[in-house]
């Protein structure tokens, strides 16, 4: 009868130490993650933003590959003024780059569009340049908001940029 009662009391002595040891390892992860919050405060944002998906740059360019847009701008003198600019659509999304790809002739038109009717004297300006890029984002946006749902172009970038 010893014999059984100390066997009986060997197997609760080691759940409860098993308890203790779960405990333990919890209460020492839950304040290691506490600590690190706190600790490193708007380290952890920086953490998070270098997590980032890496950019995709897609060419905007016509069917036949020709990679720029030459577009006549209007002008208050009697002048004939031209644009060529080189266009990329900078994304983070892998679903962006196959869609502007397939929607491309629909962008490409729209970005004719727009080009043709800027003003010479606007354009000249860094301001006028700024606009004209962010215009262009936008428009990229919509196309993609209404294609698949996503605004996906982080920003339109002008590789090369003349006017004449």
């Amino acid at each position: 009868m010893a014999e059984e009662d100390k066997v009986e009391e060997t197997p609760k002595k080691s759940k409860k130490m098993l308890i203790i040891i779960i405990a333990a390892v919890v209460v020492l992860l839950g304040g290691g993650g506490a600590g690190y919050f706190f600790l490193m405060g708007s380290d952890a944002e920086e953490v998070v933003e270098e997590v980032r998906m890496p950019a995709v740059y897609t060419k905007i360019r016509t069917k036949s590959g020709r990679p720029m847009f030459v577009s006549t701008v209007l002008s208050d003198d009697d002048r004939t003024h031209y644009l060529q600019a080189y266009v990329v659509a900078k994304s983070r999304d892998p679903l962006v780059a196959p869609a502007l790809e397939k929607h491309m002739p629909l962008i490409v038109s729209k970005l004719n569009t727009m080009f043709s009717t800027q003003e010479f004297a606007k354009l000249s300006t860094l301001e006028g340049k700024q606009n004209l890029r962010a215009d262009a984002t936008k428009l990229l946006q919509d196309i993609l908001m209404k294609r698949i749902q996503i605004k996906g172009v982080e920003e339109v970038l002008f590789t090369n940029f003349v006017m004449q």
